[in-house]
């Protein structure tokens, strides 16, 4: 794919940037910053033979597409000049200023990073570091115009390194862009990985589109000119574009199981038009002439996409019987559809420093997202249980003025959370333009918000049903789930006082230091609390507790099999909701490594140490330790629920999250939490939920399946 690209001359850079930026005193500066970068690579060649020169160029023509401001333009051209170690970060502030200085140093110490291998722990370790060094989203920006150029002329470097490049481009910068809404370079991104990494399967897909093109070409070009007669004949002004669908959104198609038949968006149109209006006007004039498919229509300017996207989709019959993808939008939404909040940077009337003020917070909120990821030891940078940063968005002002960026329908709790866990938690109240206003009220773009706090405020349970955002979520049950643990640490303390004045023991005699240090050791523990806890949470016993500091104490397993070996048979007010060899009052725990529910046949392993534990009987666990095994069965009469997990492969087309939740939701099963794995051609959902039998997680598994964008799913892996 050896892309033969006329490299840009610095006239023609400068006279398309002359368009958006006007100040006599920013374009003086662009040119200094060019001929200061001329002089510095004088005499270096690229690998492909081009003066180095070329590659600045080209950088700053690509950030020069997303119309952003003179300081991004002149850092671009200036982006490699500190590689050598001859140009120092104090000189570029003394020429260019501080901002300036700033965006390079952090450009060139970015370049310097690369994957170590090609696992995606590397991949999470790299985002994480590049997005930490980014300190202005405008070096994210130029990174990303670096690497689409190199891209282009990576066929002069060496093979084993091409695929290497090629990947690291697919799992590091690839999600960056699409974060940032910069379609215009992902998608081109995209393909290019596609040719290094899969160059078979790019060729198959090239020659089966090079078959027809002439026809598809001449198909495109009689729609474009029977579209433009219906607009013209209305008086409507509009662009139209025509376009064969990129080899990457093809190849992804194919890869979730589509035939080549099946993909309707082959060919595709996009009418641009001024206003809304003109673009409904114009869909209905596409439709009264040319048949649209059922249930191809979409609405994303009514409803806009989570990502913020506008547009009118239709599929019709069109010239020859070929079926055409047709969008319309305004100008406006399709600048931000290639070049995402991007598109809004220099040039706007009302809001240059709104917007970069918006961008630098969304990086935050970016950098954030991967820093708890990273945390959760999670795989993928995409956890859209984290879906904040893709939602539709809303701007709250803080009453000094600060913008805060929140999903639509965010609550003031949500706002408290924002500004910072502590004002979160301790939250009574919140005014809002200056008015009370009650904490599940739905904030609105421009509100000015004030939270009240209380040094006695705590969180309300009730809370997570109000939040919007996942971090208020998140905060909320860290809170409650910290509070728990300290309840049954008490309970535990208590229960264990209780036995030993019931057995006329001394406490200070029975948990003395030594014997302390001896239940740690026998039960894997490692704090005093910690053995309360598990007397609390019933996974040990107080009997059992107290047994193991004595001598002569029985074995756990022993006890257990002493107890069932007795027939309790005639006892049916079971309490539990599993029954151990006809016994209703034995604690017993589900195993975590199939995790049965309610009707799918069980057996009970007797663990050492830690009582009776439930695995499905095809456990590949406990197949080999028949001599542990013990019969139970599940109390009917029960009505608990039980975790478990699934795991819900989708295409890679667009973000299904919510559309999958919202499947969840409509059989009232409640989500505990959720992981997601983005892999090139396909996203993998993984789902933590409860259900009450096999036949809730037999139905749920059917909805799932009938979902078209839905690859696979699978209870277990």
């Amino acid at each position: 794919m050896k892309q033969e690209l006329k490299s840009i001359t610095f006239n023609e850079l400068y006279e398309k940037i002359k368009i958006n930026i006007k100040d006599t005193d920013e374009l003086a500066l662009i040119k200094k910053a060019y001929n200061f970068a001329l002089k510095k690579h004088e005499g270096k060649k690229r690998l492909n033979g081009e003066d180095f020169i070329t590659h600045p160029l080209n950088v700053a023509n690509i950030v020069s597409d997303l119309n952003v401001d003179s300081v991004t333009i002149i850092s671009s051209l200036l982006h490699e000049v500190m590689n050598d170690g001859e140009t120092t970060k104090e000189e570029l502030k003394a020429l260019f200023g501080e901002e300036v200085a700033t965006i390079v140093d952090s450009v060139t110490k970015i370049n310097k990073l690369e994957l170590v291998d090609d696992s995606e722990s590397s991949a999470i370790y790299l985002r994480k570091v590049l997005v930490g060094l980014a300190t202005d989203v405008r070096v994210l920006f130029i990174k990303l115009a670096d690497r689409l150029h190199n891209m282009r002329t990576n066929y002069a470097i060496k093979p084993e390194n091409r695929k290497k490049k090629a990947y690291e481009t697919q799992a590091v910068l690839i999600p960056i862009a699409h974060r940032l809404g910069i379609n215009s370079i992902k998608s081109e991104l995209e393909d290019l990985c596609l040719y290094y990494t899969k160059p078979d399967v790019y060729q198959d897909i090239l020659d089966k589109l090079n078959e027809t093109e002439k026809e598809l070409h001449n198909a495109l070009n009689e729609m474009q000119e029977s579209i433009s007669n219906l607009l013209i004949e209305q008086g409507l002004k509009f662009k139209i574009k025509g376009r064969v669908k990129s080899v990457h959104s093809i190849y992804n198609k194919l890869n979730s199981g589509k035939n080549w038949n099946d993909i309707y968006d082959i060919l595709a149109l996009r009418v641009i038009l001024e206003t809304v209006n003109d673009c409904y006007m114009a869909v209905g004039l596409l439709h009264s002439k040319y048949r649209p498919i059922p249930k191809r229509f979409k609405d994303y300017i009514a409803m806009p996409k989570a990502n913020m996207y506008q547009s009118l989709h239709t599929t019709v019959f069109g010239v020859e019987g070929h079926l055409f993808e047709v969008q319309f939008r305004t100008f406006e939404m399709d600048e931000f559809a290639e070049k995402g909040l991007a598109s809004h940077w220099s040039y706007k009337e009302h809001g240059t420093k709104k917007v970069q003020h918006l961008m630098e917070q969304k990086l935050e909120m970016f950098r954030n997202l991967i820093e708890t990821n990273a945390d959760n030891d999670d795989i993928s940078l995409f956890n859209e249980a984290t879906n904040d940063i893709l939602a539709e968005m809303i701007y709250v002002f803080t009453p000094k003025g600060d913008v805060v960026e929140l999903p639509k329908g965010a609550t003031p709790i949500d706002f408290a959370y924002r500004i910072h866990s502590d004002v979160g938690d301790k939250t009574i109240g919140a005014i809002v333009n200056d008015n009370i206003v009650p904490l599940n009220y739905e904030l609105n773009n421009n509100d000015i918000v004030k939270i009240k706090t209380s040094s006695n405020g705590l969180p309300n349970k009730d809370w997570l049903n109000i939040v919007k955002t996942s971090q208020a979520k998140n905060k909320i049950k860290s809170y409650f789930s910290k509070q728990e643990r300290t309840n049954l640490i008490l309970k535990g303390k208590e229960i264990l006082e209780k036995e030993l004045r019931k057995r006329k023991l001394a406490f200070n005699e029975v948990m003395s230091e030594e014997k302390i240090k001896k239940i740690m050791k026998d039960l894997k523990l490692n704090s005093l609390d910690e053995i309360y806890l598990s007397i609390g949470t019933l996974r040990f016993t107080v009997a059992y507790i107290i047994s193991l500091t004595n001598e002569t104490k029985d074995k756990v397993e022993d006890i257990l099999i002493e107890k069932v070996s007795h027939k309790y048979s005639e006892v049916k007010n079971y309490k539990n909701d599993i029954i151990v060899a006809g016994i209703g009052d034995i604690m017993v725990s589900i195993a975590k490594c199939c995790k049965p529910i309610k009707g799918e046949d069980i057996v009970g392993f007797i663990t050492k140490g830690q009582g009776i534990t439930i695995h499905k009987k095809n456990c590949p666990n406990i197949t080999s330790k028949t001599d542990r095994l013990i019969e139970v069965a599940w109390n009917m009469q029960n009505e608990t629920t039980y975790l478990t997990d699934l795991y819900v492969l989708v295409d890679n087309d667009k973000n299904y999250l919510s559309d999958v939740i919202a499947t969840f939701t409509k059989r009232n099963l409640n989500i505990e939490s959720i992981k997601i794995n983005e892999y090139p051609q396909s996203s993998e959902y993984e789902f933590s939920f409860k259900v009450k039998n096999t036949e809730e997680i037999n139905k749920i598994i059917i909805d799932l399946e009938n979902l078209s964008y839905v690859i696979k799913v699978e209870r277990n892996k």
